[in-house]
């Protein structure tokens, strides 16, 4: 039976509603859930850690963030769904970024790490310099065209007069392959990533030079985050809230992975992620992982990073850079401004 409180109590609900929608509430669409971002990230890359440790630490909630995460076997693979718009954000380099934004693919890069390879040596062995991988075998991961490579050559010809393309043995290979033929001995050397680098030291292993020293040794005060996601541009332009919110949400797992009274939880997830089989492994990755956390302001990044890419360019020229002889204008996300 519809009794006048019953009717009066439904006329409020409905008034209540009405204000609500003209307050762009709830029942606005103007208001809807923030939309998923399709992230891809490689399968046990250190994206995958942070995604893993923000998740346990709730911190992708508390900042209004919700994943769609696909995961890849390589790099290229994850370049290839981005391209084709199977993906909204990727991990990649900031030289790729610059390169394809500068051919006309709108995108916006957010600093993730700035840790980044070194050359390994044996612990006990001679190499001790750039002058002494001078007739060794060196392992090199990536290509001839890898800007790693590219600034170890130039560390080379600028310390010892050394052109290492003639004067080592450079071998190019998958990481992989080059962490196991240096283990075995059949390599003097190896220039490959830092996670590879990092599973190398409880080995035995010792870094004989670092990308960040070839840096520095270019005249930059220090390294910029070489390594970022990569938003698709009219994904960010469409939701900057969402893309702020998701670079304020990776900020704060990163600081909070840095705090040993609140990173608990967010190692044990990451760790599941890792493929580090002993203490002094898990260890080791989580050194260089927290060494890498971005540290400097946007404008610093950029500043550092206009100067490292003039050196490539000289150093690779257009088969490294493509057709951008300068970093292109509006490559870092900026937040939108808070109202």
């Amino acid at each position: 039976m519809l009794t006048r409180r019953r009717l009066l109590a439904l006329s409020g609900a409905a008034l209540s509603g009405a204000a609500v929608a003209l307050a762009g509430g709830p029942l606005s669409p103007a208001r809807a859930a923030p939309p998923p971002i399709r992230l891809g990230i490689l399968q046990f890359g250190s994206a995958a850690w942070e995604v893993a440790a923000m998740g346990a630490l709730g911190l992708d909630a508390a900042n209004g963030v919700t994943l769609d995460v696909t995961r890849y076997a390589n790099n290229d693979a994850g370049r290839v769904a981005f391209m084709a718009g199977a993906a909204d954000a990727i991990v990649s380099d900031l030289l790729w970024a610059a390169r394809v934004k500068a051919d006309g693919r709108d995108l916006v890069y957010i600093p993730f790490s700035s840790s980044e390879g070194a050359v390994m040596v044996p612990k006990g062995s001679p190499i001790r310099s750039v002058a002494d991988l001078a007739g060794k075998r060196l392992g090199v991961a990536g290509g001839p065209l890898d800007k790693s490579w590219l600034m170890l050559k130039a560390t080379a010809q600028e310390k010892a007069g050394l052109d290492l393309q003639t004067a080592a043995q450079p071998v190019f290979a998958a990481p992989p392959l080059l962490a196991a033929e240096l283990e075995a001995g059949n390599l003097d050397a190896a220039l490959i990533y830092w996670t590879f680098a990092a599973r190398l030291e409880p080995k035995g292993f010792r870094q004989m030079l670092t990308v960040e020293e070839m840096v520095k040794g270019f005249g930059l005060a220090h390294e910029p985050t070489l390594v970022g996601y990569v938003f698709d541009g009219a994904f960010a332009r469409a939701n900057p809230v969402t893309v702020a919110a998701f670079a304020a949400a990776s900020r704060a797992t990163k600081m909070a992975l840095a705090d040993p009274a609140r990173s608990g939880p967010g190692w044990t997830a990451a760790r599941a992620q890792m493929q580090a089989g002993d203490e002094a492994t898990f260890e080791a990755l989580r050194r260089g992982f927290l060494a890498g956390i971005p540290r400097l302001s946007l404008a610093e990044e950029q500043t550092l990073a206009e100067q490292l890419y003039a050196v490539l360019v000289k150093l690779g020229g257009a088969k490294l850079v493509g057709s951008a002889t300068r970093l292109p204008a509006d490559l870092y996300f900026k937040a939108p401004a808070a109202r």
